[in-house]
């Protein structure tokens, strides 16, 4: 009787304990589902806005990649979150496994993308943004990438250059634009009666310091997401130590699984 008492009070605690590792997954999995659907939600609707945010984000690099990333990301924690909730209600060990190894794919290219960062972290250096400046920024080719973008990132940022407006001598720019000092993303606006307009372009692009930008891009944007990038930091750390306890929960309840 003390065996077969001790028996079933263990295969009970083993159920007992299945069973909270089972419903943990599925609220764990069911944020995960919501979390997703919600950057699934914003990044269609500004793909297929019919009031006009649509064309700015298109006239935005920045803001372009930004939303098929969002979408990128929704489309992958909807998918995470429904194979984890669905595999764990339902104690599917297709679906378990399916779940585990997606988690895992996504966690190694985490890892990956990480080592990558640290190992081409020289190209992040001001003196390497500022050599690519040099060479390939035109002005004004809106349909040139690279120039969009930096246009579009002196205009958010109100700065010029990568550490000055200095950083436009002997670049190409010059050599397409003999006529003006720094381009016109450097000028400094203001707005009057709800019309943004410059403060004086003329002067501005001969290079008066009292009508441009003249801080460096690289400070401004630092300054900027100094506070989102500690922050994006420790979410990183959270977020592979979540991915390391989806993992394990997943194979305890896939080997639990009768």
């Amino acid at each position: 009787m003390g065996l077969g008492e001790a028996s079933a009070r263990g295969t009970s605690m083993e159920g007992d304990c299945l069973s909270c590792i089972k419903y943990l997954m599925f609220v764990f999995n069911f944020l995960i589902f919501l979390g997703g659907s919600f950057l699934l939600g914003v990044g269609v609707w500004v793909v297929v806005d019919p009031t006009g945010f649509r064309e700015i984000v298109a006239a935005n690099p920045l803001l372009f990649t930004g939303v098929y990333i969002i979408l990128a990301m929704g489309g992958m924690l909807f998918l995470l979150g429904f194979l984890g909730c669905c595999g764990a209600i339902r104690e599917n060990k297709c679906l378990l496994l399916f779940f585990f190894m997606l988690i895992l794919i996504i966690f190694l290219a985490e890892l990956a993308a990480a080592i990558l960062a640290f190992i081409f972290r020289e190209h992040l250096t001001r003196e390497y943004f500022t050599k690519e400046l040099k060479r390939h920024y035109q002005g004004y080719n809106n349909t040139d990438v690279f120039t969009s973008t930096w246009n579009a990132i002196m205009n958010t940022f109100d700065c010029c250059g990568v550490n000055s407006p200095e950083d436009f001598e002997e670049s190409l720019f010059r050599a397409l634009n003999p006529g003006e000092v720094v381009p016109e993303a450097c000028c400094r606006r203001n707005s009057h009666l709800g019309e943004v307009g410059f403060s004086n372009r003329e002067e501005c692009l001969s290079g008066s310091m009292l009508y441009r930008n003249n801080k460096g891009c690289y400070s401004a944007v630092v300054d900027y997401f100094e506070m989102y990038i500690y922050v994006a930091g420790a979410l990183a750390i959270v977020v592979l130590t979540i991915e390391l306890f989806a993992m394990v929960f997943a194979m305890c309840l896939f080997r639990g699984i009768q």
